[in-house]
């Protein structure tokens, strides 16, 4: 599944270069991809002949405001990547593979196409009247973002300190904090020298700020090398994320640690693959 990096490069990728795309006709390919009230029916009728403007994300999701030509709002069109969704934007006239879901269509053929091969992906319309959590619940229960104020090892101590649940468990709970999944949660713990299995309310104050600083340290890499591709990820022109290779120990079990050559461990916990070292992380 994309993480915040991935999502985040996807963002940019749309804020480029869909500057101004005015929407003049949509095409639901598949009902499912549409989530908002009113299914397909509605969401095309409020989205076309709109202006794509700004984008924005929170956590996971991503955030296309509207208006008119006269720069009035329209609302919003909000998007979840899921598993393997992601948008491309074509130039020229191709038909759609099997696995385009939604098609939006500008006057002089150029087209945003979302593409999703295990279709969990999903969109809403959010009319102007409304705010953005009304309409999509997830939101609301999203914790800080990683790169907010409001993210730190006082907020960390507070909300963990009387969890039994392990940091790995936790760091995955979009409550916790918006955006980290089992990549980054892997990698962040790593870098912080925490045992994935150590409970939340055993952890110092010393390891939570370890924790936090490790994790933005790894996100702003990734996002810097476009995201991780171990599967389907790419960005909106088709090119894979690179942080992949730069990964220390996600999906690498039974390597050697490149910082002590101890094996990689792999083990599940909160029933997700977890990859540490037994040496590094005590």
């Amino acid at each position: 599944m994309p993480e915040l990096p991935e999502v985040e490069t996807v963002r940019k990728g749309l804020e480029k270069h869909l500057n101004n795309f005015y929407i003049e006709r949509i095409e639901v390919l598949k009902e499912r991809s549409i989530a908002s009230i009113g299914g397909s029916v509605n969401f095309i009728n409020n989205i076309k002949n709109s202006y794509i403007g700004s984008w924005e994300r929170r956590g996971k999701y991503l955030i296309g405001s509207l208006h008119t030509n006269e720069k009035k709002s329209k609302g919003f069109l909000v998007v979840h990547l899921r598993m393997t969704g992601q948008f491309k934007l074509i130039e020229k006239q191709i038909l759609p593979c099997n696995h385009t879901r939604v098609r939006f269509l500008e006057k002089e053929g150029k087209e945003l196409r979302f593409i999703d091969i295990r279709n969990f992906g999903q969109m809403w319309y959010v009319p102007s009247s409304k705010s953005i959590p009304e309409i999509v619940s997830g939101i609301k229960r999203l914790g800080p973002e990683p790169f907010s104020d409001d993210f730190n090892s006082r907020y960390l101590k507070e909300y963990l300190k009387k969890k039994t649940r392990s940091i790995k468990s936790a760091l995955l709970d979009q409550e916790t904090v918006a955006g980290v999944g089992n990549i980054y949660a892997d990698e962040t713990l790593f870098d912080a020298g925490i045992n994935p299995k150590t409970k939340c309310r055993n952890l110092k104050s010393s390891e939570l700020k370890r924790i936090c600083n490790s994790l933005v340290k790894i996100l702003k890499i990734s996002i810097g090398e476009g995201g991780t591709t171990f599967s389907d990820f790419r960005d909106l022109e088709g090119i894979n994320g690179n942080y992949g290779g730069q990964a220390l120990v996600y999906r690498r079990s039974g390597k050697s640690c490149k910082k002590c050559g101890e094996k990689i461990l792999r083990e599940k916990i909160a029933g997700r693959s977890t990859h540490w070292c037994p040496n590094c992380q005590k």
